[in-house]
């Protein structure tokens, strides 16, 4: 087993490393009428996205993002994504290191 102090810095340094995140969903509407699941026979081809989430009071909260920095956006959710996985990681080292007295 690696030692749990090391692996917690190591941890740390990826965590550092992440640069911007963002929690949320992206959504695809409907150019024409603006609703997500467009039934809408007068379809222009084009899609709006946006970005849905939750603020402090668990509200939703929508966010247009324009076509030309949609990959930004996704890439931003995809931190987000590391991020967890690498805090998981955190507390369960933080317990080895714990156990360990």
């Amino acid at each position: 087993m690696r030692n749990p102090i090391n692996q917690r810095k190591r941890l740390m340094e990826h965590l550092a490393a992440t640069n911007g995140f963002i929690k949320g969903s992206i959504t695809g509407v409907c150019g024409v009428c603006r609703r997500a699941h467009c039934i809408c026979k007068r379809k222009s081809g084009t899609m709006a996205y946006r970005l849905t989430y939750k603020d402090g009071g668990q509200k939703t909260q929508i966010v247009y993002i324009p076509r030309n920095r949609l990959a930004e956006m996704k890439h931003l959710i995809s931190n987000y994504a590391k991020i967890r996985a690498i805090i998981q990681k955190l507390i369960q080292t933080n317990i080895a290191i714990f156990k360990k007295g």
